[in-house]
């Protein structure tokens, strides 16, 4: 299975720690596929000019992820500060406007899609302002889309037919909401759907019918990059052919070996 991310890229900074790490959703997916066993796991997106951008070149080369068709741009990367509660939740706190990632927009061309179809599936999230160049990706290859807490069926449903694996957070739904929202998700024919609740197990959608994720209780370090972990974890195994209780157990395992270390994957430094 060979999985490719496109779209956003930041340095998470922890204000208590003065460090920052690598990140962003489609970063975190691709290097926690690599990790779940994918042959080849790649990135596209914008990199800015500043010594941040350089520190998550670094680590994504540490981690054997492919990002020659990346661009780059003059600039400062999105740099959200994070505070940790004693639980080991983060909190973004505050993050520069003025970053790349805020002023450009990723377009793909050719040479872009032609790379991109050699993969099996192409995750995309909300934070990477990619909803123009789904339909372009759509005729190539399978879509993986993190809605995070976006909500709101409209924007859902609009984007919905070129999306075959959709990922949602949807921890302040109440339980009358939540079973609302579920139906409608059975509607629009995901291959498979998730939402992630928190500290409550996270729910699968597949052919309609709704799988629980077991939990365990572990010591946690750090949730940063736990729901991206998922998702790389569940993409890699299930499009392998696991079932879909095995695909939810390998993808748990995944986001607990994330919640286990600081930052979405490591590679902190200071600032």
């Amino acid at each position: 299975m060979k999985l490719i991310a496109v779209g956003d890229n930041v340095v998470d900074c922890y204000l208590d720690q003065k460090k920052y790490y690598p990140g962003g959703n489609c970063v975190n997916v691709a290097v926690n596929a690599r990790k779940n066993g994918a042959k080849d796991s790649a990135y596209i997106g914008i990199f800015a000019t500043d010594d941040k951008a350089a520190h998550i070149k670094h680590a994504l080369k540490e981690e054997g992820i492919n990002f020659e068709l990346s661009r780059t741009a003059e600039g400062i990367s999105g740099q959200p500060g994070v505070a940790l509660t004693d639980e080991g939740d983060r909190v973004f706190v505050s993050g520069a406007k003025n970053t790349v990632q805020h002023r450009l927009k990723l377009q793909l061309i050719d040479e872009d899609l032609d790379y991109i179809k050699g993969f099996d599936v192409c995750h995309v999230s909300c934070y990477s302002s990619m909803e123009s160049e789904l339909a372009k990706l759509a005729e190539v290859i399978d879509i993986s889309y993190d809605f995070s807490n976006h909500l709101e069926m409209d924007y859902i449903e609009k984007i919905a037919p070129y999306i075959q694996y959709a990922f949602f957070s949807a921890a302040d739904l109440p339980e009358e909401e939540l079973n609302w929202f579920i139906e409608r998700l059975k509607g629009l024919n995901f291959k498979a759907a998730a939402l992630t609740r928190g500290s409550e197990p996270a729910l699968f959608i597949d052919q309609n019918k709704i799988f629980e994720q077991k939990l365990i209780k572990i010591p946690v370090l750090d949730t940063m990059g736990a729901g991206d972990s998922l998702i790389g974890g569940f993409l890699v195994n299930y499009i392998n052919g696991a079932s879909m209780e095995e695909a939810i157990e390998k993808a748990t395992k995944s986001a607990e070996a994330t919640c286990r270390v600081y930052g979405g994957f490591g590679y902190p430094k200071e600032f």
